[in-house]
């Protein structure tokens, strides 16, 4: 035994005399307000730890052939509210004169993902037309430029060569600041449409709030009964006749404000006094790719998550301008050539535009470019039916332009 042992063992038999017995006993005691001064400590591991170490070292060093295999099972996820259906057009039988309607709305959960519910209405795209010339993007003006000065071929050319579920009417003409159309003129407009095609319509304004409700209520008396979508209604118009004019003539009505959900909370509670929730679609606002369409599906969804919780105010069917994506500069300027033609590049920013919100919950589609419509169309049939997209799906994103 070395000196420093002994020295150990004399110190401790020091401080208590019974102390060696019960560590032997024990084999472990704890110690309290105790000082221990050393010279110099030494630990001794056991060999054990290198050969942990050693054992961990070499299966580190082989590689996994495969993944581990884990099955999934999608939470249960069961929302309260059902979101309020409105039908859009009407038939004879109905008062109408359209040869079909649409129904949006109707969903109990979120849209297209792994733990949503059938859809039960699927989304509806219409396709733009307006009753005067307007500045358009080269892409999208080459398939109407026929028909630019005539809503009415327009609308026909929408329905018969691009197969348009309906069609979305822009009266731009009736602005104070382009050629102050007169509401009877514009009634006119519209009942031309009306007797051209047989899909359901939507009627749009100028942004003038006085001016579009004057043109509204004008047209609204002239198709009572054709249940037509009037885009929009807003805080500023006057609410009380807007909706008088809706719910009389057996219309729909589109409840626009800029993308603040208590904005549109305020405008639906004012129109619940005054009109039947199935006549009602609200609209938060679309900002396009690049230029806000995180905060406009932010609000979207959030509105839709909203509405399916249990909140009555927006638990409405959502409008989509989809539109919007032509303002967006890189969708129609020319560019660098890593940018890729524009004619291609316009159709693929208002695609990605309206799938991204069809995401957030959207069930009405405001559009403009026909492969932007088809794409669209075509993918909501796919996620809906739960099909693998065919190969050549998207192949019109990848042609190039002859020469390139």
């Amino acid at each position: 035994m070395s000196d420093s042992t002994d020295g150990l063992k004399k110190a401790l038999a020091k401080a208590h005399p019974n102390l060696l017995d019960a560590l032997s006993r024990f084999q472990e005691i704890e110690l309290h307000d105790v000082e221990l001064e050393v010279d110099e400590l030494e630990l001794v591991l056991p060999q054990m730890v290198t050969s942990v170490a050693k054992l961990v070292e070499e299966a580190a060093a082989e590689k996994p052939s495969q993944l581990i295999r884990e099955s999934f099972i999608a939470p249960p996820t069961k929302y309260n509210t059902q979101i309020i259906e409105v039908k859009l057009g009407a038939t004879k039988a109905e008062g109408g004169s359209r040869d079909r309607t649409l129904t949006i709305g109707g969903e109990t959960s979120t849209p297209f993902q792994i733990v949503s519910q059938p859809i039960k209405n699927m989304p509806v795209i219409s396709l733009d037309v307006f009753d005067t010339k307007i500045p358009l993007a080269k892409p999208v003006k080459m398939h109407f430029s026929e028909v630019l000065e005539d809503p009415t071929a327009w609308a026909k050319l929408a329905v018969e060569k691009f197969g348009a579920e309906m069609v979305n009417l822009h009266l731009v003409s009736i602005d104070p600041m382009v050629k102050d159309t007169p509401p009877a003129e514009a009634s006119k407009t519209v009942e031309n449409v009306l007797q051209a095609v047989k899909v359901p319509v939507a009627i749009g304004g100028c942004g003038d709030a006085q001016k579009d409700l004057d043109v509204f209520t004008r047209v609204a008396e002239m198709a009572k009964g054709e249940r037509l979508l009037f885009n929009s209604v807003t805080l500023d118009m006057d609410i009380k006749k807007m909706a008088k004019a809706v719910k009389d003539n057996g219309h729909a009505t589109i409840a626009f404000t800029p993308m603040d959900m208590n904005k549109a909370r305020e405008l639906n509670r004012k129109l619940f006094e005054l009109l039947p929730r199935e006549q009602i679609v609200i609209d938060t606002t679309t900002a396009a790719l690049g230029y806000g369409l995180d905060y406009a599906f932010t609000t979207m969804e959030r509105t839709r998550l909203a509405g399916l919780m249990g909140d009555p105010e927006l638990a409405q069917p959502m409008a989509s301008g989809t539109t919007n994506a032509w303002a967006a500069r890189e969708a129609w300027m020319k560019m660098p050539p890593e940018w890729g033609p524009t004619e291609l590049r316009g159709p693929i920013w208002e695609t990605v535009t309206a799938l991204t919100l069809l995401l957030a919950g959207v069930d009405y589609f405001m559009m403009m470019h026909p492969a932007a419509v088809k794409t669209v169309k075509d993918t909501i049939h796919n996620l809906a039916s739960g099909k693998k997209l065919a190969p050549n799906q998207y192949d019109w994103v990848r042609l190039r332009k002859l020469g390139d």
